[in-house]
């Protein structure tokens, strides 16, 4: 098992909540490692607008390897990586595409349960997705590399119907694939966090959002890890955007000094 692995995967076993800050650039992630947070995990959709492309794999996987490299390059804490569907059409492809990333030295990736259909996003086929799992931990087993699975469950960013029942089959599946984690964005309800915590023995990870629980709240739930998406990367560019105005309406550079 490599350090970083142990490490990353240490932190879903603490009492305490882990707080992920996502990151954009090295810049961002230096920031988060000089004020201490023990890990970082790259956000796709801030990664992609940073580059000026829109979320959903339509940044070229060439061009987040540039920038995952340079992250890696420049921090020492563990980095987890947010491949969003895989980069790939097949498992094989997709294998290919994390095979990369642990060679740089990644501690862990998100994957996500939905595809794009249409100009919307459909759930794929529990045992479809299921089965890429295993076939991943499979694979890593094979070449004896470790890297920290984190399951990105759709069922409440996309509000299917049932929410709770399809979220509980669906963990379970994930749980017996050999996933490392589970990954609920959007979920806020304290009953619906509940729910999920008591039906896997998987760490659980929740996403910012308006109406999530704070904190203390959450690790009562026994939520272990809270990720903060791309809200601190719309922030800071909202603000940038605000002083930006502020030069031009008070005609002086002092907004910025």
């Amino acid at each position: 098992m490599s350090a970083t692995f142990k490490q990353f995967k240490g932190l879903h076993e603490s009492a305490s909540l882990f707080v992920l800050p996502n990151v954009w650039d090295a810049k961002s992630a230096l920031t988060f490692q000089e004020k201490q947070f023990p890990a970082i995990g790259t956000s796709s959709a801030a990664v992609a607008s940073s580059l000026g492309y829109e979320d959903g794999e339509r940044m070229p996987f060439a061009d987040y390897l540039f920038v995952i490299k340079r992250i890696l390059s420049a921090v020492q804490v563990p980095l987890t990586v947010d491949i969003e569907m895989g980069y790939g059409k097949t498992d094989a492809a997709i294998y290919a595409n994390i095979r990369q990333l642990v060679d740089l030295g990644a501690a862990g990736i998100n994957i996500e349960d939905s595809m794009l259909h249409g100009a919307g996003r459909v759930l794929k086929e529990t045992k479809q997705f299921a089965h890429t799992i295993e076939s991943m931990k499979d694979k890593l087993a094979a070449d004896k590399a470790d890297l920290f699975i984190n399951v990105r469950c759709d069922t409440y960013i996309l509000g299917v119907a049932d929410k709770q029942e399809e979220t509980v089959r669906r963990l379970r599946a994930y749980e017996a694939a050999g996933a490392d984690g589970i990954f609920l964005p959007c979920i806020v309800a304290e009953d619906d966090i509940a729910e999920a915590v008591n039906h896997t023995k998987l760490p659980l990870n929740v996403m910012c959002f308006p109406g999530l629980p704070d904190f203390a709240t959450l690790q009562q739930l026994g939520v272990k890890r809270g990720s903060m998406g791309p809200f601190l990367f719309n922030k800071v560019y909202d603000n940038a955007g605000q002083l930006s105005r502020a030069v031009t309406t008070q005609q002086s550079f002092s907004p910025i000094l």
